[in-house]
């Protein structure tokens, strides 16, 4: 076999044979290169120009089928691009496709919660489940925690949540926390924004700033299940000033966590609008700063009365029922609750009331309410009984009046304690029911650890005095009493009356404040 050989060959593997050969004929294979694809391995590689191989044999000329098969694949490649070919490798939706698919499967899903009485309106722009299946995982769950189509529809913007990634993870916190599974339902409805947050983020800084607030640990989750809201407030923003305030009016830091454990709301009252227009209105009614602070401190919740609301009204209607300007801050001082509740109905009804059982007047009912304001809150049963007890003991209907008068808790005391003192007075002390009708206090006192071992002393030293006297003083000053030769009557004619300084004793064991910010800061 001769091979006539030209220059530039690379690959002789490039040899097509042809198969279409006579038979038994024999031709020697011949090689023919096109002169214009002669090009040196350099030249190719700077111009990069395809060479094309002719082969014959037995006077026959084929391409290369490989060359040939590559370019063909290349133009395909080319063309498909350019016309847009689907069924290209390459191909890609359109961006009008993506969206106009886009908006069919939020159709769907919105076809699906307006079937089951969602309204989905609010949920344009949210970014929502692609398909009907997960949307019906979402409510499905949402029914499990107790929440309606009612309070979805309520906070539509909680279907934006996932279920994995953000409403399991926030459960399980919570749970951790100790907030109890009973409560997720009632917790959920007052703050199911709750369910966007971030565990790290935005949970965990609040429950730490609780916790420095000196609530303690086991605590926290009842403070969480009373108030979910706190739980999305800024540290540094409502929750800060407004300790801070009450630091600054005399509440105890010590009180503090108590304080927030039985009334959170008050991390999230602004200070400037809520709790120091508050304070100020009690003291312009005589109460001072100080006391307001110790009234704080045990009954927290006085600060979510509303002042515009609630509080005026309800002193204007004290004062409607001759209640005196002078007594108002007495009155707020020992029940404060008597500003913050529906009083208008509560003393037109009692006063009808005792004007029916001992025919007290208005200007009387007044003076009730000065002396015990919890009076507009006696059921109306056990004031029935206690009117009777003292009809029975046989005081007339003008004593009872004047008792009623002087000493209003005789209404609410317990019946069992007023008969063992009513039976002591008379059979050991010996006295008339006047002495009863001028100090019906003495019902108010310990029978075994007041009256019986002073009315002894008094008897051994052959004293006569009144019971108020005997009574209405420390066990210090019935002591020096013991050591007078004579009885000072003035002293007997001390005022029991409230007395506001009782709120403001001082604390042996409590810390000075140390906030200086100004007030004109609270706005």
């Amino acid at each position: 076999m001769k091979i006539i050989s030209g220059t530039g060959i690379i690959k002789p593997s490039l040899l097509v044979v042809r198969s279409e050969l006579p038979a038994l004929t024999f031709h020697q294979p011949w090689l023919i290169t096109s002169s214009t694809s002669l090009l040196s391995s350099d030249h190719e590689q700077r111009t990069g120009f395809m060479k094309k191989f002719q082969c014959s044999v037995a006077s026959g000329k084929f391409a290369s089928a490989s060359v040939d098969s590559s370019l063909s694949k290349a133009e395909n490649v080319h063309f498909g691009r350019k016309k847009g070919n689907s069924s290209s490798l390459y191909s890609r939706p359109s961006l009008s496709e993506m969206k106009n698919e886009t908006m069919e499967n939020r159709a769907r899903v919105y076809e699906f919660l307006r079937g089951i009485g969602v309204i989905p309106d609010e949920l344009d722009g949210l970014e929502l489940p692609v398909t009907v299946e997960v949307m019906r995982e979402r409510v499905d769950f949402l029914h499990k925690l107790g929440l309606t189509i009612d309070d979805i529809n309520n906070y539509p913007l909680v279907l934006g949540c996932s279920v994995k990634k953000n409403m399991i993870p926030v459960l399980d916190y919570l749970g951790k926390l100790g907030v109890r599974k009973s409560t997720f339902t009632e917790f959920l409805r007052r703050y199911p924004q709750v369910l966007h947050a971030s565990v790290v983020v935005d949970l965990e800084p609040v429950v730490k700033y609780l916790q420095g607030m000196d609530i303690k640990p086991n605590d926290i989750p009842r403070v969480l299940e009373r108030y979910p809201e706190v739980l999305g407030f800024k540290l540094e923003g409502t929750m800060s000033t407004s300790v801070a305030y009450l630091v600054g009016i005399g509440v105890a830091r010590r009180e503090i966590g108590g304080v927030l454990t039985r009334y959170p709301e008050i991390l999230g009252m602004r200070v400037g609008r809520v709790i120091k227009p508050f304070v100020e209105y009690l003291e312009s009614l005589g109460i001072p700063r100080l006391a307001v602070a110790r009234l704080t401190e045990k009954r927290p919740h006085i600060l979510g009365f509303g002042l515009e609301e609630s509080v005026k009204p309800n002193v204007a209607s004290l004062i409607d029922f001759n209640v005196r300007q002078t007594s108002l801050a007495s009155v707020i001082a020992q029940y404060p609750e008597i500003v913050g509740i529906d009083l208008k109905p509560k003393l037109l009804s009692q006063c009808s009331f005792l004007n029916s059982i001992i025919e007290l007047g208005p200007e009387d009912f007044g003076r009730v309410v000065e002396k015990m304001p919890q009076v507009v809150s006696l059921n109306n049963t056990s004031v029935v009984k206690h009117v009777n007890f003292l009809k029975d003991s046989g005081f007339s209907m003008e004593q009872v009046r004047k008792m009623v008068v002087g000493c209003p808790q005789l209404l609410a005391l317990n019946l069992s304690i007023m008969r063992l003192g009513f039976d002591y007075f008379q059979t050991e002390m010996g006295r008339g029911l006047d002495d009863l009708v001028n100090f019906p206090a003495f019902f108010t006192y310990s029978l075994e650890s007041t009256i019986k071992p002073r009315h002894k002393m008094v008897a051994r030293k052959g004293l006569k005095c009144s019971l108020a006297w005997l009574l209405n003083c420390s066990d210090q000053k019935f002591a020096e009493r013991m050591d007078y030769d004579f009885i000072d009557m003035e002293e007997a004619e001390m005022d029991s009356s409230f007395d506001m300084n009782t709120l403001m004793e001082p604390r042996s064991d409590e810390s000075g404040s140390d906030f200086e910010g100004s007030e004109d800061e609270y706005v």
